[in-house]
């Protein structure tokens, strides 16, 4: 299923129906006097959050939607019926925003929580409505009124607990397949992820939570540069941030350089995100990476009070004390059961 974050939509909520004019008309009631009913109200567009949905696909090839409007009024003093809502179904953590003034609207972050995006017209009044002492035979009703209409701009923003952050083939995928049943695309070449791929871990505790596997950052990227600008956003509402760092021997590089690197695209991207609790950890230990660089790295993050880790996705090793490491930096409320995002 391809991955769609952002989507563009017009949305229309239905028109009220007329009021009627009617008369009572009855034997023995030569002036029964008016009876039209209320047009009844249009519906209105909602956004509905779904869990289990993880994608705006369906609305990329569905960009128009309209609610019903109501139906017209009728004599015997009936009121016309309400016109049906639209309902649309948006992933968690889908933002809104107006299209057209780039307002934020509101957000959807819970399941089954709701956000009226379009109002329904009102109904019209019938002539029964507007009967009075003086005039009691009066031929005024009122047309229905039309419901909003709008260009909305939805951008979504995964929900994710724990977010991966590195650089392009530094195992995030292969940490992600280690620890969850997710199954992402491993290649041996850089910009093998380009979604964002969540997996379900679960601690020793027995507690569970979602770990979502980035697009590797490169220098530059808050600026716009490679795939990772793409998908910044999706770390801001991550409540920890792991940062995946290989040996970089292959490249000529410095763990720890790059992790200062990647420490200072976050914050130009956005200052909350570096205030967000870390962990680091060095991956690839399967290929022997020299003693003296993993304690030269233990020492500099130990400075940092930034706990400090080592472990293979390749090989399973260590990946369990991270996994048990990041829960503890979750809050309760964060845990979730793996029953509510499927691997």
């Amino acid at each position: 299923m391809k991955f769609v974050d952002e989507v563009t939509i017009f949305v229309e909520a239905g028109w009220g129906g007329d009021g009627c004019l009617s008369f009572l008309r009855a034997k023995y009631v030569p002036k029964g006097g008016p009876n039209g009913g209320p047009g009844g109200d249009g519906g209105d567009v909602v956004l509905v959050g779904d869990p289990h949905m993880g994608t705006l696909l369906d609305l990329r090839f569905t960009p128009q939607q309209k609610a019903e409007r109501g139906t017209h009024g009728m004599g015997k003093q009936m009121a016309g019926a309400r016109g049906a809502d639209k309902r649309i179904a948006v992933p968690l953590g889908t933002v809104i925003h107006d299209a057209e003034t780039g307002e934020p609207l509101g957000e959807i972050v819970a399941a089954g929580g709701e956000f009226v995006v379009a109002k329904g017209g009102r109904g019209g009044r019938g002539n029964m409505s507007f009967a009075t002492a003086t005039n009691r035979a009066p031929r005024r009703v009122e047309p229905g009124q039309p419901g909003e209409a709008r260009t909305l701009k939805l951008v979504l923003k995964l929900m994710a607990d724990v977010g991966l952050v590195g650089f392009p083939n530094a195992g995030k995928s292969t940490f992600v397949s280690a620890v969850s049943r997710a199954r992402p695309k491993i290649a041996d070449y850089p910009f093998t992820t380009l979604v964002p791929n969540l997996g379900v871990a679960r601690a020793t505790s027995g507690r569970s939570f979602v770990v979502a596997d980035l697009p590797g950052l490169i220098e530059g990227a808050a600026d716009g540069h490679g795939l990772g600008h793409q998908f910044l956003r999706h770390i801001e509402r991550c409540g920890v941030l792991l940062f995946l760092l290989d040996i970089a021997e292959e490249r000529g590089g410095d763990p720890l350089a790059d992790y200062k690197t990647l420490e200072k695209e976050l914050a130009s991207y956005s200052p909350e995100l570096i205030a967000k609790p870390r962990l680091v950890a060095l991956n690839k230990l399967d290929l022997n990476p020299p003693s003296a660089l993993v304690t030269r790295l233990k020492r500099a993050f130990a400075r940092r009070k930034i706990p400090f880790f080592t472990a293979s996705a390749a090989t399973h090793q260590g990946l369990q004390t991270i996994i048990d490491a990041s829960a503890d930096f979750l809050p309760a409320t964060r845990l979730l059961a793996p029953s509510v995002l499927a691997d």
